[in-house]
């Protein structure tokens, strides 16, 4: 894969019912972080705020991700991440074939910002 020069660009080249899920989750990090610069870092798209960068989010086979999730956001989303996948480098794993947990992202996206205060 190319390096993507804009989201727009990344999810045009996911497959389809992952650009249709990512869409989702974009349109809830944009919602929770209206102020956020979005761009792509390390390939995948990014939202960037004065003190550093607040969540990436990416498409894979069967999963999106987001990240980073500390020991902090973990355990305050403990409960709720249960039915997910968080793996020790800071990665929750959302599989593609399940509705987007959009008030789950919305709060974590405002944890993060919270978080780089």
């Amino acid at each position: 894969m190319t390096k993507p020069a804009s989201v727009d660009a990344y999810l045009a080249a996911q497959p389809e019912a992952t650009r249709e899920v990512l869409r989702t989750v974009r349109q809830a990090l944009r919602r929770a972080l209206p102020d956020a610069e979005e761009v792509i870092s390390y390939q995948i798209p990014a939202y960037r705020l004065p003190g550093g960068t607040v969540l990436f989010f990416a498409g894979w086979k069967k999963h999106w991700s987001l990240y980073p999730a500390g020991k902090e956001l973990v355990a305050a989303f403990r409960d709720e991440l249960k039915p997910y996948k968080v793996n020790e480098k800071g990665t929750i794993q959302f599989p593609l074939d399940r509705p987007v947990p959009v008030d789950l992202v919305e709060r974590i996206a405002a944890f993060r910002r919270a978080e780089l205060k």
